[in-house]
């Protein structure tokens, strides 16, 4: 049920990109029991011009590495399960892909399951519970 857009530099490769797809996905299938073949996903590679970021935020400093992910995902889950959700995301992009933790911006949209559909016109999680 996850839609995840990716935004990166073009710094990074298409593989990398891909990578960090497969990581997102992996993980959010271990933290917040995303089925299988539910991989939505947008990456997005980006000149440098195209990412305007500050030099540091809430006592962050950021890189030109840094990785834009958001996810809209169904209501429903517990702050304490998006908490382990970004840190898992997080930990595994630095371990597997050499990335800096400072660059990992997470950010999650949540929808009523209503407002999606997969295709066909139909509202498939309608009445879902």
């Amino acid at each position: 049920m996850p839609l995840v857009r990716i935004n990166l530099s073009k710094k990074y490769s298409e593989s990398f990109a891909r990578q960090v797809g497969d990581i997102v996905y992996n993980v959010m299938r271990e933290q917040i029991n995303v089925p299988e073949d539910d991989k939505f996903q947008i990456i997005t590679r980006h000149d440098a011009s195209e990412l305007n970021i500050p030099k540091s935020y809430l006592g962050i400093e950021y890189s030109e590495g840094i990785i834009f992910i958001q996810a809209t995902i169904s209501f429903g889950r517990s702050t304490d399960i998006k908490k382990r959700l970004y840190k898992a995301i997080c930990d595994s992009l630095v371990k597997n892909l050499q990335v800096r933790a400072q660059d990992v911006f997470i950010n999650l949209l949540e929808v009523n399951k209503e407002n999606w559909s997969f295709g066909n016109g139909e509202m498939q999680y309608a009445d879902k519970d």
